[in-house]
């Protein structure tokens, strides 16, 4: 379910690791299919950095293979995103829990210079790709950054009003699907960037939620309205809603 209001993404909690919590730090390159025609680093392509740096701290702890976990929100800061050859250093940690799902904060630094910030809230599933309890290895691992802070699983933007217009047709690739047989989390944040690119804007925050999965054989739509300060933007199968998205930009080369 959804609140009522619609989600202040400047409002998100971006929480700092305790000292002595597991952090996990790794660095990725910018390279050129990671970045749009300006040269910064894409929306889509810092998503898979961060879902990489998420699945390579619990490689490193010997978790492969130790369920599953689907992104339900994720909230970004952006202040001067990398760019096209530089190395992007990302340093990550569990910030919260709730039943199912777990929070996970990461910052990515060029340098000494922080690049952006996120937070995101990933659901723990089973081979099913049901909701499931988390488990005692994971409090093993990774209790000591999360401690006692609980954290809402809950989808906070709006649904699309009946004066948001009609949706434009967004057929789906084979290369949208990833080994959980749906469309990952990084390619509706290629949708975000087309639609920054035909307003010329950068991000400066943005907050995505996935309502429900999108599968093989759905036939997606997308509604889009933009207003002084952003864009909010949802995909939907048959009408229902399956990702909402809300950015906040800035000129391009105003960073």
């Amino acid at each position: 379910m959804r609140d009522d209001a619609a989600v202040d993404v400047r409002q998100e909690e971006f929480v700092d690791c305790p000292e002595g919590g597991r952090r996990y730090t790794g660095v990725r390159p910018v390279r050129l299919g990671d970045v749009s025609a300006s040269g910064r680093l894409r929306l889509d392509a810092l998503a898979r950095y961060l879902q990489d740096v998420a699945a390579d701290d619990g490689d490193e702890y010997g978790l492969n293979g130790a369920g599953a976990w689907v992104l339900r929100r994720c909230a970004l800061r952006c202040s001067g995103l990398p760019r096209f050859r530089d190395v992007a250093e990302l340093t990550t940690f569990c910030s919260g829990t709730g039943p199912r799902w777990a929070e996970r904060r990461t910052t990515v630094r060029v340098g000494d210079r922080v690049a952006a910030e996120s937070v995101a809230v990933w659901v723990f599933v089973d081979e099913a790709g049901r909701p499931t309890p988390l488990e005692p290895w994971f409090f093993e691992h990774y209790g000591s950054s999360a401690g006692d802070r609980r954290v809402s699983g809950r989808l906070r933007l709006p649904a699309p009003g009946s004066g948001d217009g009609m949706g434009e047709s967004w057929p789906l690739r084979a290369t949208d699907l990833d080994v959980l047989g749906h469309v990952n989390n990084s390619i509706a944040w290629a949708v975000v960037e087309d639609l920054l690119a035909r307003q010329a804007h950068d991000p400066v925050r943005a907050t995505l939620e996935y309502c429900a999965p999108i599968d093989p054989g759905d036939a997606p739509d997308l509604v889009a309205k933009t207003d002084p300060d952003g864009i909010s933007c949802w995909i939907r199968c048959a009408g229902e809603v399956r990702v909402s998205a809300r950015v906040e930009f800035t000129a391009a080369g105003a960073q």
